[in-house]
């Protein structure tokens, strides 16, 4: 039995090495012409010989889960309500589960407040060191990064080039229907709409005017942090007169009281107590 199938593997090989050279000579040697746009003849379903594709001139199309380095959606640059939004909320579940570790993220912060703001201020991926693998766009909870079809990455240069930025992967979110459409199809089901769901959220809650509102007084903020810095001269003209006003009472009491103002007494009582609490807490897992 085993002799009978090397020998039908040797002939299977055999044919097809003789059909190559036979479907050259039936389609008249211009499989491969320059002046003939045959490509799709070649490797379509019904080809039949030599597989041979003249690249870089000629390249196959990337089937839709074909991976390699991950880029960020963001909202199409057209959007009425989002334009160029990050689809990242910077969770970091991304460069959690990258096994070689090559995914650097930078949370913003806001300006105004200081709170953390639910989007990148700087994102960077090694593509050196990536894998491919994709578990960084399988994890992520809100489909904000995707594996890219772009695979022509080589350059001379390693140190800058081969470190993509937050600019580099950041790329709208048309292109992915444009490279993985049933895919993309399919998110948009399980996601229920087209849209991020920080958009659905909104659009649910008539929130478009509500975030525009916030811009606006996130933005006013700013201007009001940068005036004073700006008229510093006369801030300093004005401050003896300022200093002659009585503070009021509530700055000084209750709530208005600034931090570690207890006496030395009052801290070392505090000390104390916490080094009790901590010998009784170890006294107990003893």
């Amino acid at each position: 039995m085993n002799g009978i199938g090397f020998i039908k593997g040797m002939l299977l090989t055999l044919r097809h090495f003789v059909e190559s050279y036979v479907d050259d000579v039936r389609y008249g040697f211009k499989k491969y012409s320059p002046n003939v746009d045959n490509f799709q003849q070649r490797q379509g379903t019904q080809a039949a010989g030599v597989f041979t594709v003249q690249y870089p001139d000629e390249k196959v199309a990337m089937p839709e889960r074909f991976r390699f380095v991950p880029f960020l959606v963001v909202e199409d640059y057209d959007h009425p309500e989002r334009p160029g939004k990050d689809w990242c909320t910077s969770c970091g579940i991304c460069a959690k589960v990258c096994p070689p570790q090559c995914i650097w993220i930078v949370r913003s912060n806001d300006p105004a407040t200081g709170r953390p703001v639910p989007e990148p201020e700087a994102f960077f991926i090694d593509i050196d060191i990536c894998m491919n693998c994709g578990f960084c766009a399988e994890y992520c909870p809100f489909d904000a990064i995707k594996m890219d079809h772009d695979y022509e990455l080589a350059s001379y240069d390693r140190t800058t080039s081969h470190i993509f930025d937050k600019d580099k992967l950041s790329k709208e979110f048309k292109y992915w229907k444009t490279i993985a459409p049933n895919r993309a199809i399919d998110e948009a089901q399980a996601r229920g709409g087209w849209e991020h769901k920080d958009a659905q959220k909104a659009a649910r809650r008539g929130g478009g005017a509500a975030d525009s509102k916030r811009e606006e007084v996130r933005a006013r903020k700013e201007e009001e942090q940068k005036q004073p810095v700006a008229s510093a001269p006369v801030a300093q003209e004005t401050k003896p007169a300022a200093a002659e006003t009585p503070a009021p009472a509530a700055a000084t009491s209750g709530g208005g009281e600034k931090p570690w103002t207890d006496s030395e007494e009052e801290r070392e009582r505090r000390k104390q107590a916490a080094l009790a609490r901590k010998a009784a807490r170890a006294s107990k897992r003893e």
